[in-house]
């Protein structure tokens, strides 16, 4: 049976009614299904194992983009707004629309996949909108796009307080149900107030979205979440982690933060760039603790961090 798996798989997104590409780590293509083939004009051997954007060129930098970025190295899931992203690919339905560059009207759903021993891939599914669509798939976007909207912060594009809360709870209660450990890391940007007064809110901005992005591209596992807590402080929820774990992953997460290398003149660290200090508290797997406990324990943690000097870890263990 398993040696059938995947033949059967290709077989069917080869066989649904949409545009199925699937991208590996690197963005090259590993799948491009047959209804891809029949609306875009390009074969099979034309595209597998090429770079996406070397296929797509047109898509680089925009929206499909970013979402890419999003589900590959972020673990987010996107649904671009049919309103604002009409025909992203060069799709037709037919030899005449494609002489006229007359496109299908597409909506483009970006979906993360962990495949356990590699790295993580996407799925790009691109469904055709161009005759009236019926009410429940309307409905079913504007969910998804409202979903979206909830749990992901405006600026970061990682998960917001409200997400953080949620997840906080769920994986909470699956620790303290399988008796496994449960880490939290409190991140916080050092001296960001005086970096937002000395290079001005846009910069302070950008600041935020580039840590944000590099700290997120750091997890692995799908359970991981990494969550915009509030201004410049981040928060990570890592199940299954003990405090040594959390301690290497800190540590990670500290030094990636410096390769940044984003100049500070405003810090007090002699390295003059931007760095965070860390506060990591453990739920050991024999002893669970209420969820604001162990909130307050890496908030004390982050403070010790800070008191300490800035651009290092403390851990607290509850």
């Amino acid at each position: 049976m398993s040696s059938l798996r995947l033949p059967l798989l290709e077989s069917v997104f080869c066989a649904v009614s949409l545009g199925a590409i699937v991208l590996d780590n690197e963005r090259r293509i590993v799948l491009w299904n047959s209804w891809m083939v029949k609306h875009s004009g390009l074969k099979h051997e034309q595209v597998l194992g090429q770079d996406f954007f070397a296929v797509c060129p047109e898509l680089r930098g925009g929206r499909v983009d970013t979402a890419i970025q999003h589900a590959l190295y972020n673990n987010f899931p996107s649904l671009l707004s049919q309103t604002l992203n009409k025909a992203p690919f060069a799709l037709y339905l037919s030899p005449a629309a494609a002489a006229h560059d007359e496109r299908m009207q597409q909506a483009v759903e970006v979906t993360p996949i962990a495949i356990e021993g590699t790295a993580r891939h996407c799925l790009i599914q691109v469904s055709d909108v161009s005759i009236a669509v019926g009410r429940e798939r309307l409905l079913r976007e504007q969910t998804m796009v409202l979903r979206s909207q909830t749990f992901s912060d405006g600026l970061t594009g990682i998960a917001n307080r409200r997400h953080f809360d949620v997840a906080m709870e769920k994986e909470h209660r699956r620790a303290k149900r399988g008796g496994t450990p449960l880490s939290l890391l409190m991140i916080d940007i050092d001296h960001f107030k005086a970096y937002n007064d000395h290079y001005g809110h846009q910069k302070g901005d950008q600041c935020l979205i580039q840590v944000a992005a590099a700290l997120a591209g750091i997890l692995k596992r799908p359970c991981d979440l990494m969550a915009r807590y509030g201004g410049e402080e981040f928060a990570m929820i890592l199940p299954e982690t003990d405090v040594n774990q959390a301690l290497l992953m800190a540590e990670a997460i500290r030094a990636r933060t410096q390769e940044l290398a984003i100049p500070h003149e405003r810090t007090t660290d002699a390295s003059q760039l931007v760095t965070v200090s860390i506060g990591i508290a453990t739920q050991k797997a024999e002893a669970t603790v209420e969820i604001d406990a162990l909130i307050g324990a890496a908030d004390r943690a982050l403070y010790q961090a800070k008191r300490n000097g800035r651009n290092r870890v403390a851990a607290l263990q509850s």
